[in-house]
This record gives C-alpha cells, sequence and structure tokens, in this order.
C-alpha cells in the first residue's frame, strides 16, 4: 500500500521522512492544482483579485465546513492556525485580573501569543498541570475544572498536543466552559484529517485547524471557525476592505456580501489565495483515495512503532492508548542532547524526525502518513538502537 501512496507525493527519495505532523506534505494532485490557481491568477491579475474574490473564496468554504459538520458562514480561511488563533487572542477584551486558563502541554507560538495578550492586557494566565501518564478522561477535566474560578474568562486547549502528541478529551471541559460563560479557544492545528471533526457538536466557541497538515493542502491553508454568538467580538490583524462599520450582529451582511467574520478576514488586500483554493482539491484525493482507511492503518503503525520503541527502551509511554494522536507518537527516549540527536538521525540515516524535551522527558514524535511504511520503522527503530546502544 505504502508504495504505492507514496508515487503521489513529492518528497525526496533520499529522506525517510517521518516529520508529517510539522508541515505535512501535499499529494501531487493537489500540488498541481494549488499550481493551476496561481496560474489563474497571474493571466489575469484584475479579474482573479479584483472581480471575483468572494466567488472563488467561497466554494472552499463550503466543502471545508460541511466537512467540519458547519456551515460556511462560520468559517474563514487564515494562512495557518497561529494566525486565525491570534486574531482570536488579540481581539478579547481581557482585563486585570482576568484568567486565562491552559494547560502545561501547549504549543510555544501560542504559549508566546498569551504572554503577549497577557502583558497588554493584565490579565493572568494560569496553567493546569495535566497528570502524567494520562490516563483517564476524569484526570484531564477535573484538572482543569479545578483551575477555573470566577475569574477565569478564557480556556485554551489543544484538540492534540504538538509536543507530546496527545488527543486531549476536550468536549466535557468545553461543555462545562460554557455553562459558566467562559470562552473557549481550542488550537486544532493537527485534528483535521487526523480525526473526525463536528465542529457544532464540539461546541467550541472559537476553534483554528489547519488543512496543510493531515488534510494535505498546500501550505498557507487553513481555517478560524467561530460560534455565530461569539462572531461579533473578532477584529482582523488587518484592517483592509472587507471592514465593515456595520453591526455585526448574528445574520447581519458584511461589505462582500458574507457574514462580517468572514469578509473582515478574508479581504485583506493582495495576497496568493492558491493554498485555501486548493483545500477542495485535498479533500477531493481523500475522498478518492479512502483516507480514512489509511489513517487506521497508519494508526496501527504509530501504536506498533510506539510500543516496539517502548520495549527496546523500557520507557512508558506518556499516556493510554485512547489518548494517543492518531497517526502521531511521541515515544520516550533516553536522556540526551535532542539537537544533537535529530541531527545524527538526518546526517547518518536520512530520517526527518523531531526530537525535543518537553519538562523532564526526552522525547523522539513520529508521524505516520500514506506514504510511511514498516520497513521506515524499522529503520528509525535501528537507528535509535545504535545511538543509544541497545
Amino acid at each position: 500500500m505504502s508504495n504505492n501512496l507514496s508515487s503521489h507525493f513529492l518528497l525526496r527519495e533520499d529522506v525517510t521522512f517521518l516529520n508529517h505532523g510539522s508541515y505535512g506534505a501535499c499529494p501531487r494532485p493537489v500540488f498541481e492544482a494549488y499550481q493551476a490557481w496561481q496560474l489563474e491568477l497571474e493571466r489575469e491579475p484584475v479579474e482573479f483579485l479584483g472581480r471575483k474574490p468572494t466567488e472563488n473564496m467561497r466554494l472552499p468554504r463550503e466543502i471545508l465546513a460541511k466537512e467540519l459538520g458547519t456551515t460556511a458562514e462560520n468559517i474563514v480561511g487564515v494562512t495557518n492556525s497561529t494566525t486565525g488563533l491570534n486574531i482570536v487572542a488579540q481581539s478579547l477584551d481581557l482585563r486585570p485580573g482576568d484568567q486565562i486558563l491552559t494547560t502545561d502541554h501547549e504549543y510555544s507560538a501560542l504559549e508566546k501569543t498569551w504572554a503577549y495578550v497577557a502583558r497588554k492586557t493584565g490579565a493572568e494566565i494560569v496553567v493546569v498541570k495535566i497528570p502524567m501518564p494520562l490516563e483517564t478522561e476524569a484526570q484531564f477535566t477535573d484538572a482543569l475544572l479545578a483551575g477555573m474560578t470566577d475569574r477565569t474568562r478564557v480556556l485554551f486547549l489543544s484538540h492534540i498536543t504538538s509536543a507530546t502528541a496527545l488527543l486531549f478529551p476536550i468536549e466535557r471541559a468545553v461543555a462545562e466552559a460554557r455553562h459558566r460563560g467562559i470562552l473557549s479557544i481550542i488550537d486544532g492545528a493537527h485534528a483535521p484529517g487526523q480525526i473526525h471533526l463536528n465542529l457544532e457538536t464540539l461546541g467550541a466557541d472559537f476553534y483554528a485547524g489547519n488543512c496543510h497538515k493531515w488534510m494535505m493542502a498546500p501550505k498557507g491553508s487553513a481555517f478560524l471557525y467561530a460560534r455565530p454568538e461569539v462572531q461579533n467580538l473578532l477584529n482582523p490583524l488587518v484592517i483592509s476592505h472587507g471592514w465593515t462599520t456595520q453591526s455585526k450582529d448574528p445574520g447581519a451582511r458584511g461589505a462582500f456580501g458574507n457574514s462580517p467574520f468572514v469578509d473582515e478576514i478574508e479581504m485583506q488586500g493582495t495576497r496568493d489565495p492558491a493554498p485555501w483554493l486548493a483545500v477542495p482539491a485535498a479533500l477531493k484525493f481523500r475522498a478518492e483515495n479512502d483516507w480514512w482507511a489509511i489513517t487506521d492503518h497508519c494508526s496501527a503503525l504509530a501504536r506498533e512503532t510506539a510500543a516496539r520503541v517502548a520495549e527496546m527502551t523500557g520507557l512508558s509511554p506518556l499516556s493510554a492508548e485512547q489518548f494517543r494522536a492518531p497517526q502521531m507518537a511521541a515515544m520516550p527516549i533516553p536522556e540526551c542532547d535532542p539537537l544533537e540527536v535529530r541531527k545524527i538521525l538526518f546526517e547518518r540515516y536520512g530520517i526527518e524526525i523531531p526530537v525535543h524535551r518537553w519538562q523532564n522527558h526526552h522525547i523522539a514524535r513520529v508521524s505516520v502518513q500514506g506514504y510511511n511504511s514498516r520497513p521506515q520503522m524499522d529503520k528509525l527503530i535501528s537507528a535509535l538502537g545504535e545511538i543509544f546502544g541497545f
């Protein structure tokens, strides 16, 4: 299966690429659709950017919204999850004494985002330490509920964590936040395409996710979701043609006929929208190749690989099986210089994989996508065994 699927991708043949989780990898047919959009733009830029922008941008929103269990007026294309989450974080009217509740597993770029917001507003960041190893949903949710106070204004969580590759059971915490009047903001960078998502059922106020990772769209394609009831809280990071002084109540129309939420974020001057316009091609590729079945195959290979590394090292996993990301595994390895190990894996063995330290754990995070194979996992395990003397 993997040999056939690998032919769809543009990855270098001399590199064993086990790091889909960082930036993704775009299949050839999707990349060709992306280039076709770029060519159309260059052939008549005035028509493309001046007369057809709303029409062109709407179709990806409609198709993606259906995939995500919401409507096209509730999502808007952004370049990456970090941008989408910055729009939310920097829009909120936080004040001294307000609390932002989060966990000790968050992505470093967003830790910096909230530190910036706290510095500007005087709000306080409260970091909850998630019990490890994570073995029950109650461990996770109870820790968060214990951190909520009458000053908590924001609950910020990763859906799938980056450093620790955990699938957080966020549903009950999100529901409790809604019950208490706390805004829930979810970093879903790794979730779309790796798990089935229904944003309306989940019920988070704001959710940002990447299309360029596990959906395999081109780099620079992501989305921001906002419930209609809270869209009026948002302001774009850039004020441009989409800005409107009209009412931003639910049902209002923006400058280009969409919701103000969509128009103000979508219409921000000259840029290359081709990555976003290629999202339908990525979803079509996934459907044509039964990618959810491939996801199941990859998940099994990720679990097997993590178990083999744990058996070799004698180090316990970070969580019970149900809380591990389907196609990623954060595998504890012996204490080391992570940058040096990563360098050796790449330069000596041709293996591209992140190696890092998280708290007191040293981790090699493997990603398994349809182009990967068991022989590649054998190569990784053999390389780790040689490096650490097993």
